[in-house]
């Protein structure tokens, strides 16, 4: 099966969500492209438009939530959004490049090239099968623009959601939200230390602001450093993700009182060795952590879809909600470390988060190639242990 995986950047967790995928079908011996469909005009287009939400994220998130909230009244008018018309004109371009390379099936975790592929077949253009896979525990808007073949949905408590907004509830599969292997395959604290060249003695808190480095994670750091003040054997690591001159801050302010690390190809690993984790209640890292069997402290949401996850999260008992880090951040940190509240919450974990969606919407797309899919398709989650 060959099959193009089309993604953007605006964000780390689509595109990690497509390298999970690009990981497993690979496994499974087919051939993958993937791609940000913006870079068949000009990779300036491609980096602006990515450019543009990460900039809006990290430095004006009011304003990103703004924009996040015209698009949920905008869905309520009775015609497509603009967004959905000035994806239109890259169909052109897509065609193209379809007509000179063969795909059976295309996958999309993000929005943008679903709208791209939507606007090809309202106009009568031929094009593989379609899958879009949803990064957050919510409906986003625009979703219902998205003409699919199959919508993969992080859970089934969710279906109803996706159906009131427009989306065919025979098209909706919840599959969960793929990540990479190394998520779900064991590794001790232990061998994670290790591999990371850290102490396995210590008590590490891991903080992180996504692939962007949003959030406040300064504030964050000078909140905990209390904890970490009271034991010795207490570290905290800040990833700090493309963020640079938030990572030459932090650098310069806190070089002797915490590990700090820019993007990492071993995110794995860090949630392995930690105690829990202090992050922004992204799609994807939520579902990395939950994976992994990680606490999650979540904090500073960018307005919008980080807003339900973190509602989602914390509704399930998968996470706790910091509204007010002042107050809340270092009690929540602290009631963290009974095992028993840790139990509680890597179980709920567990329950709720499906650790091989890759693997299964692997499968969704070999049966959607080959017409035999099964309608609604859902596959149960794991027993627990």
């Amino acid at each position: 099966m060959d099959a193009l995986i089309l993604s953007c950047g605006t964000g780390g967790g689509h595109n990690a969500a497509g390298i999970a995928m690009k990981e497993q079908l690979e496994k499974r011996g087919h051939h993958v492209v993937m791609m940000n469909p913006y870079r068949l005009k000009s990779d300036r287009l491609a980096s602006a438009i990515n450019g543009t939400y990460i900039k809006l994220a990290q430095k004006i998130p009011t304003a990103f939530g703004l924009l996040y909230r015209a698009g949920m009244l905008y869905r309520r008018l009775p015609f497509a959004s603009p967004i959905h018309y000035l994806n239109g004109k890259m169909g052109a371009l897509l065609q193209d490049y379809l007509k000179r390379n063969h795909f059976d099936v295309i996958i999309m975790p993000h929005i943008f090239p679903a709208q791209i592929l939507s606007n090809m077949r309202n106009n009568g253009l031929a094009i593989p099968k379609t899958i879009y896979i949803a990064t957050d525990y919510t409906c986003i808007p625009f979703t219902e623009e998205a003409t699919c073949d199959a919508y993969v949905i992080p859970h089934k408590k969710l279906a109803e959601e996706f159906s009131r907004y427009g989306v065919p509830t025979d098209k909706i599969h919840a599959l969960g939200i793929p990540v990479l292997e190394s998520f779900s395959e064991p590794m001790s604290k232990n061998q994670a230390a290790k591999l990371l060249n850290l102490d396995p003695n210590k008590e590490y808190i891991l903080i992180s602001g996504g692939s962007m480095g949003a959030g406040k994670i300064e504030h964050v750091i000078r909140i905990l450093l209390k904890w970490r003040q009271k034991d010795i054997h207490r570290e905290l690591i800040v990833l700090c993700g493309s963020n640079h001159k938030l990572y030459k801050k932090l650098k310069r302010r806190y070089k002797r009182e915490i590990l700090l690390q820019e993007y990492t190809d071993k995110m794995a690993a860090y949630m392995k060795a930690s105690e829990m984790i202090v992050t922004k209640p992204g799609g994807l890292c939520s579902t990395e952590s939950a994976v992994s069997g990680l606490p999650i402290l979540h904090i500073t949401p960018i307005p919008g879809c980080e807003n339900s996850n973190m509602s989602y999260f914390s509704q399930h008992g998968m996470s706790i909600a910091i509204r007010h880090p002042q107050r809340e951040l270092l009690t929540a940190v602290l009631s963290l470390q009974d095992d028993k509240r840790r139990l509680f919450m890597t179980q709920k974990q567990k329950k709720n988060i499906h650790p091989h969606a890759a693997l299964d919407i692997c499968k969704l797309a070999e049966q959607l190639v080959q017409n035999k899919v099964e309608k609604p398709y859902s596959t149960p989650l794991p027993p627990q242990s």
